[in-house]
């Protein structure tokens, strides 16, 4: 599978269903322990930029945007019940949203590595 990152802390992965987007270790890192999310599952469409969920963590309180648009497949929601799954470095627990409708070249413009 390709992963790829985003400047704002985020893991974008490309599998069969879409693409994959969770929090990256930088944006652990930049964030802290996460506290408290907020997910708005009604939505289905997101532009670049739009925010995926709203994050209360202890170095900082933020909105995480999306890297590129695309039309939501499915939403993690147990992430409303348990946000501490963020604070995982398991990409089974600390994923936020699968996209589809994206465009592969928004995706290979991110960056190969975590480092900004």
């Amino acid at each position: 599978m390709t992963v790829r990152y985003s400047e704002n802390g985020l893991w974008v992965e490309k599998i069969s269903e879409g693409y994959k987007i969770g929090l990256s270790a930088k944006g652990q890192d930049d964030l802290g322990e996460v506290m408290f999310v907020d997910i708005t599952p009604e939505t289905t469409v997101v532009a670049k930029d739009d925010t995926l969920i709203g994050v209360e963590a202890s170095k900082a309180v933020t909105e995480l945007t999306a890297p590129f648009k695309g039309t939501v497949l499915t939403w993690h929601t147990a992430l409303s019940e348990n946000p501490e799954f963020l604070n995982s470095t398991d990409s089974k627990e600390n994923w936020i949203v699968v996209l589809t409708d994206v465009s592969e070249t928004e995706f290979t413009n991110l960056a190969t590595t975590e480092e900004f």
